[in-house]
């Protein structure tokens, strides 16, 4: 019975600290986060075209050497 009231305590003290914590976070901007949401979306799209690109070169030579060597 002691060690159920002492996590209790445990998980009271626990979340207090969870909530002091989350006061002191800085939390951006809409503006900031729309800016940076922009930003990794234009990158993915850059990096998943260079690598369909990639993919389509590399597929091209393994089709031509296949094709010079009659397999």
């Amino acid at each position: 019975m002691a060690e159920e009231a002492k996590k209790k305590r445990d998980r009271g003290l626990w979340f207090r600290e969870m909530k002091s914590e989350l006061k002191k976070v800085v939390w951006p901007s809409k503006q900031t986060v729309a800016k940076n949401t922009g930003t990794v979306l234009l990158c993915s799209l850059l990096i998943g075209a260079c690598i369909w690109i990639f993919d389509g070169v590399a597929g091209s030579a393994v089709q031509m050497i296949l094709g010079v060597f009659g397999a």
